[in-house]
């Protein structure tokens, strides 16, 4: 008979917890030494003694005696008189004998019991298990300061250097980096520029792993996240090309450029699809094309960037930038070089749907354009001379902004990893890092990356390594320390409260304007009317212009008073200083003649 027991339950739901106090020492046996002992001692000196080869023993019993002619405890071994592996047959046969008998099953079923109470408190919890280990790690790591290091420096190979102007890491880990190298000046593009853009290895800089050779300088490229063999890149003469790595450097497809954009393609990204196979860029030339990479002859979809929703592309906006989210995957959103942020629905049924609507959000081109991955609705623009964290239910400003820099911000993107940092680059060769948990005036880390302008800037999944392409053709590449890629104790929660009372405070702030803007209208209206204004409550044109010289020479006349008081009040100041000087000279004569 065999006795086998199974614990199906998890070790923590074995028995309660087990109990430890405190008490105090307790004597439980005290034997006396018996000095007689003493005189039958014999102290012998140590030796050494050679055993005999023998066969291997079983062991069968172990047990502990006392002799009190050595005043010592010895350890008494007896062993199984058969050696191991002989009349396996005689044991067998003995076993069944003895698990047959009542008296046996009686004392296991009884040792069992002590055994299982045993193993319940050893299982209930671990008493050596150190519980604030990991709080210790995060309180350590909170405190060290924010910092970032150098790693490697990919540089253009050819003699006349170009801006890097694309980065996409590979999506299968990170170990590979794509730059796209163009020349964007027009004026200093000349026939000797290669059009050539490369794939290098994160741990060799020597060299490039592969060149990727397109029929013009590309301006942007991306992996595919579902295939990481194939890429997909935006030339400088508008055309979309196609990569399969595994066949070489040759472009798979490439599309006809009677069908492709006709300024620059900017950006490219790919869309979530059934097939993995679809993708949209947007250029300067006011246009967003879809494109299946299978058949690149012509896109499959179109739309003219025509704020007044009429698709007439002499309206339309150029763009910079684009902006798509798979869990969101009807919706994309474009930053054009006017400054203004369009947000798009592309499954709307007619064109003029399509466009949702318009944030005013910069002074000029809105180069980097991207939605926080932790909260979809929060988006953060960088153009002119600042960041901007905007909210989709507010269209009239920002929610958050940073002060304006002394350098032009050229790209941001936030981290992957930390909901609450976002990462930007400037034409002065800086990379700040924000924390707006931790202040929002001030960068967390600023970084000197090199002493030429950054175009563009790419964060690997994990949010550890930065790579930073810039205007010489270099591509630098950081790793940051592990307080800002490693998600902070509720950081989520603490961000997304901070999101919503801005947000909150900004329709409030909305509704006090909308609120003033309405009383001067009504104020103005009712002045035109008892003045016998015109009937339709609005200024002809020629009282517009009037009332706007008439402001504007009230001003001038302010600012040439201003200057005259100031020059007078100098002119006397001077005057009572040269008063001062010849009383001082009179009076020194007649002091020496005294």
């Amino acid at each position: 008979m065999e006795i086998v027991h199974v614990y199906s339950k998890r070790r923590a739901e074995f028995g309660r917890q087990c109990l430890f106090s405190d008490r105090p020492a307790e004597l439980l046996v005290d034997v006396p030494p018996d000095p007689s002992l003493a005189q039958h001692f014999i102290q012998k000196n140590p030796r050494d003694q050679a055993l005999p080869a023998c066969l291997d023993m079983s062991e069968h019993q172990v047990s502990m005696t006392s002799t009190r002619g050595r005043g010592s405890n010895r350890l008494l071994v007896q062993f199984a008189k058969r050696p191991c592996g002989i009349a396996t047959n005689a044991v067998i046969r003995f076993r069944k004998k003895v698990e047959k008998d009542e008296i046996y099953v009686t004392s296991v079923v009884q040792l069992g019991q002590g055994m299982e109470h045993c193993i319940r408190q050893n299982n209930a919890v671990d008493i050596f298990q150190e519980y604030l280990e990991e709080e210790e790690e995060e309180e350590e790591e909170n405190q060290v300061a924010p910092s970032a290091k150098t790693i490697n420096v990919f540089r253009d190979p050819n003699e006349l250097k170009r801006t890097v102007t694309g980065l996409s890491w590979h999506p299968d880990g990170g170990r590979k980096l794509a730059a796209a190298y163009s020349c964007l000046e027009f004026q200093k593009s000349s026939r000797d520029l290669s059009v050539d853009s490369y794939i290098w290895d994160v741990e060799n800089p020597n060299r490039p792993e592969m060149t990727l050779r397109p029929p013009s300088p590309l301006v942007c490229l991306d992996y595919n996240p579902k295939d990481p063999h194939t890429l997909l890149g935006g030339a400088y003469n508008g055309q979309i090309v196609y990569w399969d790595t595994r066949r070489g450097s040759t472009p798979v497809e490439v599309s006809s450029v009677e069908t492709s954009h006709r300024d620059p393609a900017y950006k490219i990204l790919w869309v979530q699809s059934k097939t993995g196979t679809d993708a949209f860029s947007a250029s300067t030339d006011g246009q967003v094309l879809w494109w299946d990479v299978r058949r690149l002859s012509e896109p499959t979809d179109r739309l003219v960037l025509d704020p007044s929703r009429e698709g007439n592309p002499d309206w339309a906006l150029g763009a910079v930038s684009l902006e798509f989210e798979s869990t969101m995957p009807t919706k994309f959103m474009v930053g054009t070089e006017q400054g203004v942020v369009i947000s798009c629905n592309r499954k709307a049924k007619t064109p003029a749907e399509k466009i949702v609507c318009t944030y005013d959000s910069h002074h000029g081109p809105v180069y980097a354009l991207q939605r926080n991955p932790f909260f979809p609705k929060n988006f953060l623009t960088v153009g002119d001379w600042t960041a901007r964290i905007w909210s989709e239910d507010i269209r009239e400003s920002s929610i958050m902004w940073t002060r304006y820099q002394m350098s032009y911000l050229s790209d941001a993107c936030w981290s992957p990893v930390r909901p609450s940092v976002f990462f930007s680059v400037k034409m002065d060769g800086t990379l700040d890092v924000w924390d707006i948990l931790f202040k929002q005036n001030d960068p967390t880390l600023s970084l000197k990356v090199c002493d030429e302008p950054l175009y563009s800037l790419r964060l690997q999944d994990n949010g550890r390594l930065v790579a930073c392409g810039s205007q010489g053709g270099g591509a630098t590449l950081l790793e940051v320390c592990a307080g800002l890629s490693t998600l902070q104790k509720n950081e989520k929660s603490l961000l997304a409260s901070m999101f919503e009372r801005e947000t909150k405070r900004e329709k409030i702030l909305e509704a006090r304007q909308r609120e003033i803007r309405l009383k001067e209208r009504s104020r103005s209206e009712q002045s035109r009317s008892e003045d016998g204004g015109r009937e339709d409550g609005e200024d002809s044109p020629d009282q517009l212009i009037a009332r706007a010289e008439k402001d504007f020479f009230s001003v001038v006349e302010a600012e040439k008073r201003r200057r005259r008081d100031r020059e007078e009040q100098s002119n006397g100041e001077e005057n009572t200083c040269e008063d001062k000087r010849d009383k001082e000279e009179t009076e020194e004569p007649g002091a020496s003649q005294e």
